[in-house]
């Protein structure tokens, strides 16, 4: 497969606190890629950085997208070259319409007729959008805005995309839909990289995953292998080793006869 992002040893700071320490990332074209770890890891900070959503970023290191240096670009730029980024916490346009929401995704775009080919295609992946459509963005309920902040990234016809998050206060049946979702969406041609604290569903879909702590990632690897490493399933997915499961009930009958 061909690297169709490719992150070598950024190192970006917030003031003078050291966010990301010397990160590599490669996102394979076709693929997804979950980053996974704790508040305050630097996940965020990781696709803000390659947005170029930061002043002066990244201090250190490159980025290259489809083999073309893109660290230092305007945020503009990198969009009109094939990124879309879905932001924690959705940041809809809240005084605007579904309808006009989508059309803001699509502002770098001149080509009419592919803008209503693709209003169509967003509709079919959220029919609620079309039934919403001239419904003000502020007043859908939290899933429903996700669903639209991932239209309104789609409709600039990205080639790689960046979801910040998108379970971030679901109920566990949106969050399903909206997994099986980002999987057709992949499936149609788009290549993913999924930041997400929900580890067990963000495995569940990717391709490969990676461990972020303190700005460095300290694990990476396929998925499916992962998703069995003992230390991810205790620490990332709430899973306890049998032989820790042992210890914490010990503890636990000892602290009850104290």
């Amino acid at each position: 497969m061909t690297a169709l992002l490719e992150i070598k040893n950024i190192e970006t700071y917030y003031d003078l606190i050291y966010a990301i320490r010397g990160a590599s990332l490669s996102v394979e074209e076709g693929t997804i890629t979950a980053i996974l770890g704790n508040n305050g890891a630097g996940k965020s900070t990781i696709l803000k950085t390659v947005m170029g959503l930061l002043d002066d970023q990244p201090d250190k290191g490159t980025i290259e997208y489809g083999g073309r240096r893109i660290d230092g670009r305007e945020t503009e730029d990198i969009v009109r070259m094939g990124i879309s980024y879905v932001p924690e916490g959705r940041e809809v346009f809240e005084e605007l319409s579904v309808r006009e929401n989508l059309l803001m995704g699509a502002y770098i775009r001149k080509d009419r007729k592919r803008i209503d080919e693709d209003f169509k295609r967003v509709y079919a992946y959220f029919p609620v959008l079309e039934e919403r459509s001239n419904q003000w963005a502020g007043t859908l309920s939290g899933g429903e805005q996700q669903m639209l902040a991932i239209g309104r990234a789609l409709m600039c016809r990205p080639c790689l995309l960046f979801l910040d998050e998108p379970s971030l206060g679901l109920s566990p049946l949106l969050v399903k839909e909206i997994f099986r979702i980002i999987q057709t969406i992949n499936r149609e041609g788009v290549t993913i990289l999924l930041v997400e604290q929900n580890a067990r569903m963000a495995l569940s879909i990717a391709d490969t995953g990676l461990i972020l702590e303190n700005g460095r990632f300290v694990m990476k690897g396929p998925a499916t292998e992962l998703m069995e490493d003992k230390d991810v399933r205790e620490f990332y997915m709430g899973v306890r080793s049998e032989a820790s499961a042992k210890g914490y009930q010990r503890w636990k009958r000892k602290k009850a006869w104290r």
